[in-house]
This record gives C-alpha cells, sequence and structure tokens, in this order.
C-alpha cells in the first residue's frame, strides 16, 4: 500500500493536463452520455446521495453514471441502484488512481461534497466539473468549471446535493429502489427482533449506557428480542451495555450487506446518528436515530426520504452547537458541533436526548405496525 499523501500527489499530477485543458477550452453544456460522482465520503454520507443518483438517472436515462466510493462500500452498490456503476478507490492504493483514470473520460462530473474531490474528476478526465461554492481554499476549487450556491434555508444534505444537478427534484424514496444486496448467509436472530446500534464516528455522539440498559429493558418487555451491535473495534461499547452478555451481539462481524439483512427483518431500529442509520431508510427499516453534536435537519430524512418510518432525536437549544458549515463550506443555518473530546469532556448535546422520549417514537413506530413497503 501506497501513502495516503504519495497518491494524492500523483492524483494531482494526472489532473493537471485536465485542469489546463478545461481552462483554455471550457466544455459545452451538451447533454452528457458519461457522467462521475466525485466523493470519498463516509457511509451515511454516501448514502445520502441517492437523491443525486435518481435525479440524474432520471435526466439523463441513456448516460452512464459512476460513482467512487471506498471499496467497502462497493457491495453496496453490486444491485446498480437507478444504473450507477461504483468505483472503489482507496487513497493508499496507487493502482486506484490507474482504474480511476482508465474509467474516463467524463462529459460530466458533480462533486456534492470537499472541494478536494474535484481533482479526483480531473484525473478521470472530466471536461465539465460542477460544485458547490463557498470552499475559501482556492487549491481544492482548481479543478472545479462550475459552481453552484448553497441553500439559503434548512435543507437535508440529500436534497441539496441534488441541486448540482438542472430539474425538478426526483421523486420519494420507496424500498425497492435501491435493491437489496446479496448477503451472505449469518447467524440471524428470531423474530420479532429489535436493532440497538451501539457505534458512531465521534464519542460525542455515544448516549450513556444507562439509556441503553433502559432502552433493552423497554423493548424485552414488549417481547422484542434485542440485538445489539457495533463495528469493527468497538466490542467495548457492548461489553459496557450488556455484561451479562444477555442479548444477541454482533461485534463488528457483518459486513453491510449482512447488516441490511439484518436490519430488514428488524422491528425498529435504534442508534446514534450514524451510517447505519441511512442503511435502515433504505431496507425500509423503522428508525430511530439519536442526535447529538450534529442536526437532522441537515443530515436526517429530507423530502427525499420523507416516507420512510423514520425520527431524528434532538435537544435543538444547545448554545454550544453553533458551527456553521458544512464540507468546510459557510452555511449560516448549519447548527453542529465538531469539537474533540480533548475541547469539550461533557457532551451535553447527545445527553439532553432523554429514554423517555427514544420511547415515546419507538412506541409510535411499533405501533403503526408496519415497515415502509414497495
Amino acid at each position: 500500500m501506497a501513502s495516503r499523501g504519495m497518491v494524492r500527489a500523483l492524483t494531482v499530477l494526472s489532473a493537471l493536463p485536465t485542469v489546463l485543458h478545461n481552462r483554455i477550452a471550457p466544455a459545452s453544456h451538451h447533454t452528457p452520455q458519461r457522467i462521475l460522482i466525485a466523493q470519498l465520503l463516509l457511509l451515511g454520507d454516501t448514502l445520502m446521495l441517492a437523491p443525486l443518483i435518481a435525479k440524474l438517472r432520471a435526466r439523463y436515462p441513456a448516460a452512464q453514471i459512476v460513482l467512487t466510493c471506498p471499496p467497502a462500500f462497493l457491495p453496496l452498490f453490486a444491485t446498480r441502484p437507478w444504473g450507477v456503476e461504483a468505483l472503489g478507490f482507496d487513497l493508499r492504493d496507487a493502482t486506484a488512481l490507474s482504474r480511476l483514470r482508465a474509467s474516463g473520460p467524463f462529459d460530466l462530473a458533480v462533486v456534492p461534497a470537499d472541494n478536494r474531490f474535484s481533482w479526483l474528476a480531473a484525473a478521470a478526465g472530466a471536461r465539465r466539473i460542477v460544485a458547490f461554492a463557498g470552499d475559501a481554499r482556492w487549491r481544492k476549487n482548481l479543478p472545479v468549471t462550475e459552481f453552484r450556491p448553497l441553500p439559503p434555508t434548512p435543507t437535508a444534505f440529500g436534497d441539496f446535493a441534488a441541486t448540482l444537478v438542472d430539474g425538478d427534484p426526483p421523486p420519494p424514496y420507496r424500498v425497492g429502489d435501491w435493491p437489496a444486496p446479496s448477503a451472505q448467509a449469518f447467524d440471524r436472530p428470531a423474530a420479532p427482533y429489535a436493532v440497538i446500534h451501539l457505534g458512531a464516528s465521534s464519542p460525542h455522539k455515544l448516549w450513556p449506557v444507562e439509556r441503553w440498559r433502559e432502552a433493552i429493558e423497554w423493548l424485552q418487555a414488549r417481547g422484542l428480542c434485542v440485538v445489539l451491535a457495533c463495528g469493527r473495534g468497538e466490542d467495548k461499547l457492548i461489553n459496557e451495555v450488556d455484561p451479562a452478555q444477555q442479548c444477541l451481539r454482533y461485534a463488528g462481524t457483518l459486513n453491510l450487506a449482512q447488516y441490511w439483512a439484518l436490519l430488514s427483518d428488524a422491528r425498529v431500529l435504534l442508534c446514534p446518528d450514524t451510517g447505519i442509520a441511512h442503511l435502515a431508510r433504505l431496507a425500509g427499516t423503522p428508525t430511530v436515530a439519536l442526535f447529538g453534536p450534529g442536526s437532522p435537519v441537515l443530515f436526517g430524512a429530507g423530502e427525499f426520504w420523507r416516507n420512510m418510518p423514520y425520527v431524528g432525536l434532538w435537544e435543538s437549544d444547545i448554545p454550544c452547537r453553533d458551527q456553521q458549515a458544512v464540507f468546510e463550506k459557510p452555511l449560516t443555518w448549519a447548527r453542529q458541533c465538531w469539537r474533540t473530546p480533548a475541547q469539550c469532556g461533557n457532551p451535553k448535546c447527545i445527553r439532553a436526548v432523554s429514554f423517555d422520549t427514544a420511547r415515546t417514537n419507538i412506541e409510535t413506530l411499533l405501533a403503526d405496525g408496519h415497515r415502509a413497503h414497495t
């Protein structure tokens, strides 16, 4: 494996001829036949690009659409939702750059998040590169040929990512629009069951242990088998919540396709604001997501997912949730906080979400008695 720095440097060198060519001879706005979505986001953000993919397909039904993503996400795209082709790209793998270059050239590239991924688009020979305005670092913007404004009013990321493409918004998501991937067999829980996913990308997203225990006890009292899950290296979370090992557990043992299969039969999912919440929306799983430093306005269901059984919970009145940016671009209505544990040792944002609030919303989802259907 190569170093990230080396692959980034090689990507820039590969992109420079295209950047120069696009400056000298700008591309015309003809109907694109080959389209690239250039991104290397985390799982949840990647899945939130579904509205963008759906809109591109509706607007350009005959076009080839390719999306770059971390290799671990490729199984989710094996069913080619909306006809998209996923191209794995690892910043530690120099051969990935060769595959990216071989995949081009492209008539249009869309950069929905961090503008540094515009260099991926240029390395793939994209003639027209569209991204959001606002990033102050000119080096990240250099390959971009067309800037679009961020939304002036509160909008979910998935919905405003789709505004990089002209035309009407895509129709709301229905289960089956993204076909379920094929999953290898694994030990599955007996129905009926609820899934509690404990892990998250930040310690500030983790709910207090005693509240998870309250949730387990309450769900079991309702006759549900409780399944505890987390990612690799997060076993400690499960051991803290269930030291007696009374619950079925998946401690980093499921790949994403298997996790989809697990969620597909669950009565409800309770989890922090993390990628698994977005995966559950694809499967139509009733979900209660707990938001701490993040925002359900920005990273919740939005319009595209409005028909999914999903609730994002947060305590909105947290004064220190005051950072107004998204993907290093200023966004005045955003209310987030990405301070590190060293900067904040008391994440009252996630602790402000009570078990009673979660219980009330889980009760509502369970009372509906139905999952989202096609």
